[in-house]
C-alpha cells in the first residue's frame, strides 16, 4: 500500500533548516550563536565583524548611484523620452556589473562597500575573491530575493552560493 512521504520534518526542514527559524532537524540543530560570525570566528564587533545589512544595503545604492553618474557621462538621458531612458538603463546596468565584478575580484569591495567599510571576504581563508565567486554574487544580486534572505550569522544566499561573508574594514 503507498504511503505518503513523511509530513514536514524530514522533508522541507532539510532544505529550509539554515535560513527559516524553527526548522530543521532537532538532532542535528546547533545551538544558535552568541553574535552573527561567531560560528566563524569572527569577532561580535570592529574590524573583521559582520557587517550590518543596512551597510550592505547602503552599499548597493551608493554603486547604483555611482553607475547612474557615470553613465550620466556619456550616455544621453532624457525623462520624458522612454527609449532614451531604456538604453541609458541598459548602460547603466552593465557599468553596475562592471563595478561590482571586477574591484570584488581583486580587492574584494564595490565602491560603494569600500566607501562604507566592508568588503567581501572568503570563509577558507584566500585573499582574493575570484572572479567566478563575483560574478555568482553580481547575478544573483540582480534577481533581488537571494540579497535579502539571511540567517543567523548575516549572511544571505550570495555569500552561502559562494562560500564567502561580508565584513567590516574599520
Amino acid at each position: 500500500m503507498w504511503r505518503p512521504p513523511p509530513a514536514y520534518p524530514g522533508r522541507v526542514a532539510r532544505w529550509t533548516g539554515e535560513w527559516l527559524p524553527g526548522t530543521g532537524d532537532p538532532t542535528t540543530r546547533q545551538d544558535a550563536p552568541k553574535w552573527p560570525g561567531e560560528r566563524f570566528g569572527l569577532p561580535e564587533t570592529g574590524v573583521g565583524a559582520v557587517a550590518s545589512g543596512g551597510q550592505r544595503v547602503l552599499a548597493l545604492i551608493v554603486d547604483l548611484v555611482l553607475a547612474a553618474l557615470i553613465t550620466g557621462l556619456f550616455v544621453r538621458y532624457d525623462l520624458q523620452n522612454v527609449a532614451a531612458m531604456q538604453t541609458f538603463n541598459l548602460w547603466a546596468g552593465g557599468v553596475w556589473a562592471v563595478l561590482s565584478v571586477f574591484p570584488v575580484t581583486f580587492f574584494g569591495f564595490t565602491p560603494g562597500m569600500g566607501a562604507l567599510g566592508i568588503r567581501v571576504a572568503r570563509l577558507d581563508g584566500a585573499s582574493m575573491v575570484g572572479p567566478w565567486r563575483a560574478l555568482v554574487r553580481m547575478v544573483l544580486t540582480v534577481l533581488i530575493l537571494p540579497p535579502l534572505v539571511r540567517n543567523v550569522d548575516s549572511r544571505n544566499w550570495l555569500d552561502r552560493a559562494t562560500g564567502t561573508v561580508v565584513i567590516r574594514m574599520r
